[in-house]
């Protein structure tokens, strides 16, 4: 058993990246990939999705992040789903970009609750990851910890029971698609940076310290003797785009990216002592925004112009700076091994998110120079400085 796991572990560092796993902090950081979340890069047309991913490399980046939705009850992946994603992943393989997919439903109630449930988005999953065998790395649902994306959070007393279900979705998808190849890399969590943790508030959500907590008390719970990720995925947004990067949250239960201390010792009190790897679990960065403006020369394809969300905003010159503080501070901390930004190309709905380099309809927005630039540095792992 002791050669089982060992031989298991150094086929996850070998495919993180050693530094990953056992580097040491430095002055100057250690290099990390950068890139974007973009469904928009999903496009029928070869060609379109050729450009679209371009933009990606243009912008410094080497990966991208895509989704794909699962229904209940559904075991194969749609031909026309994948001819979809394999539009993407061709034209990311010319540019040297790795492709990163997210899976889960689009209704908050389809959550794989039940054995039987789990077993088919499993199946899917290792299906899904057979059909495009140059992707290895896969994240398993999104923002378990929020009612938009997992009912029930709590059952009728008021007790979590998202926690234990979700962590036997984790370890059941972990079986299947280390199956299909021990290469691919699970990415456990995909949580959302706040909750209330309320189960008497109208809106059901976990903070990510509760939800992680939740996780290791049910993994230890379930007798598992093997891991059920290989990198924790987290969603640091801040509470608004005004906020810098640098912000922290010491006294609460959100988790940004300053709060990586925090981070590294609840997944320490979740999981060391057991096979599934705690504080020196990686960590990805799989979705972090800032909102800029929209000047008036570029709101031709935008609608909403008078949402609120929309005016949650900050200058360009404002975003390129978070965003290389983002990527300083990330490349910093030992066991960071990526950021996403959210997005490449900014909604056109102003009811949603325009937080990407590029304008809605493709035009560079003042921060891509910035932005890239930062993107090629923390790629190497140049940065000015660690704290």
């Amino acid at each position: 058993m002791t050669r089982v796991l060992l031989a298991a572990a150094l086929a996850v560092a070998v495919a993180v990246g050693a530094w990953a796993l056992f580097l040491r902090p430095s002055d100057e950081g250690h290099p990390i990939w950068v890139g974007a979340l973009e469904d928009a890069v999903k496009q029928p047309d070869p060609a379109t999705a050729e450009q679209r991913v371009a933009l990606a490399s243009q912008a410094g980046f080497d990966t991208l992040g895509i989704t794909t939705l699962w229904a209940q009850g559904q075991t194969q992946p749609d031909p026309t789903e994948v001819k979809l994603l394999r539009n993407v992943i061709t034209a990311a393989k010319r540019h040297r970009i790795r492709v990163l997919v997210s899976v889960f439903a689009g209704r908050p109630h389809f959550a794989p609750t039940t054995p039987a449930a789990r077993e088919q988005y499993a199946r899917y999953l290792a299906l899904l990851a057979r059909d495009l065998p140059s992707v290895h790395d896969f994240a398993v649902w999104n923002e378990p910890n929020l009612n938009g994306f997992w009912l029930p959070q709590f059952d009728v007393s008021g007790k979590d029971i998202a926690t234990s279900a979700y962590t036997a979705l984790l370890a059941r998808s972990y079986d299947a698609l280390k199956s299909v190849s021990p290469k691919i890399l699970v990415y456990g969590g995909s949580l959302a940076p706040r909750g209330d943790d309320n189960p008497d508030a109208p809106r059901h959500t976990q903070s990510p310290t509760a939800f992680i907590k939740g996780m290791g008390r049910a993994y230890r719970a379930s007798g598992r003797t093997k891991p059920i990720m290989d990198i924790l995925s987290m969603h640091p947004y801040l509470e608004r785009s005004a906020l810098p990067p640098t912000t922290r949250h010491p006294l609460g239960t959100a988790i940004g990216i300053a709060d990586y201390e925090k981070l590294v010792d609840l997944l320490g009190e979740a999981f060391d002592g057991t096979t599934q790897p705690g504080r020196k679990l990686p960590i990805a960065y799989t979705e972090f925004g800032v909102q800029t403006m929209i000047p008036a020369s570029a709101q031709e394809p935008y609608t909403n112009l008078q949402s609120p969300i929309g005016r949650d905003t900050v200058s360009e010159q404002t975003q390129a700076e978070y965003y290389r503080q983002a990527l300083a501070l990330a490349a910093c901390q030992p066991t960071a091994v990526g950021v996403l930004f959210f997005h490449l190309l900014d909604e056109p709905d102003l009811n949603r998110w325009q937080s990407g380099p590029y304008y809605a309809d493709g035009r560079p927005k003042s921060s891509l120079e910035a932005i890239r630039k930062a993107a090629e540095q923390a790629r190497k792992g140049k940065v000015a400085s660690c704290p």
